[in-house]
């Protein structure tokens, strides 16, 4: 198969490589030069998106991520590129359109449990510009789309979480929050295409919720710091359940995530 990523990052970048061991054949658009030999890489602006002269596509990644996090860039990135993709995608023969969304479309904030059957409520604009963004594509490819939400996805660095560990002497509620590792994530991505009925979305999670206050003070004991003290008993956040991945029955190599991050900061050690 032609398999077209629509953005090229960290995630694209592993699916591409599983993919291109199989035998297919893999292009990508994006906006800055790749090097890897994987794929054949076009740069272009989404907004004004050209594949006439590009081999029939098979099957499509789009995975876009906005440069800020504000309501514009969020947008600008997710919304505004949805009729430019779907024009351009017109006069190719695409079989499936995978869209990475996120679970940020569910508003869900005082720690109930969330699954793949529970109802989208958006409670920002961000989450209801996601939310808008997936209706789109689902309204453009009604039999041929797929919508993956990941949670948190970690894997590549500790850098951030072990900032916060430095800086962060107290926190002010429990807060719930998940997390995907990358490797899962992309694995999932890849092996989508032998699956012969995909569901419209599908969580990505690895089912082992946290309180944010908890994993903060396991980084904190790691490196000897103080624990931070958590200043309120009020519960935010959600708790996110990947049932239909489980239903799949994909198996996740990486359900421990003090183990991968306890791997990640001995790597990054020894890298110093």
């Amino acid at each position: 198969m032609h398999i077209l990523f629509i953005g090229y990052g960290k995630t694209s970048e592993r699916v591409a490589k599983q993919l291109f061991e199989q035998g297919h054949q893999i292009s990508t658009i994006s906006q800055s030069p790749k090097t890897d030999s994987v794929a054949t890489h076009l740069i272009q602006d989404v907004h004004t998106l050209d594949l006439s002269a590009v081999a029939p596509i098979d099957w499509v990644y789009v995975l876009l991520s906005p440069k800020q996090s504000g309501v514009e860039a969020y947008q600008h990135t997710y919304l505004d590129s949805v009729q430019p993709i779907v024009t351009a995608l017109k006069s190719h023969p695409v079989k499936r359109i995978v869209v990475v969304s996120s679970t940020r479309v569910y508003g869900q904030n005082a720690g109930e449990s969330v699954d793949d059957e529970t109802e989208i409520h958006p409670n920002d604009a961000q989450g209801e510009i996601l939310h808008h963004m997936e209706q789109a594509y689902l309204a453009a490819y009604p039999e041929q789309c797929t919508i993956i939400r990941p949670s948190g996805i970690y894997g590549t660095s500790v850098a951030r979480m072990q900032k916060m560990a430095v800086s962060m002497t107290s926190y002010p509620n429990l807060h719930w929050s998940n997390r995907i590792h990358i490797e899962d994530l992309s694995r999932f991505m890849a092996e989508m295409i032998h699956v012969e009925h995909l569901e419209s979305s599908y969580i990505l999670t690895n089912n082992q919720p946290h309180l944010l206050h908890e994993v903060l003070q396991w980084f904190q004991q790691q490196m000897r710091l103080p624990l931070l003290k958590v200043e309120s008993e009020q519960v935010t956040g959600k708790k996110l359940y990947a049932t239909r991945m489980q239903k799949m029955g994909y198996e996740l190599k990486h359900q421990d995530c003090f183990q991968d991050y306890l791997e990640l900061m001995k790597l990054f050690t020894h890298l110093e």
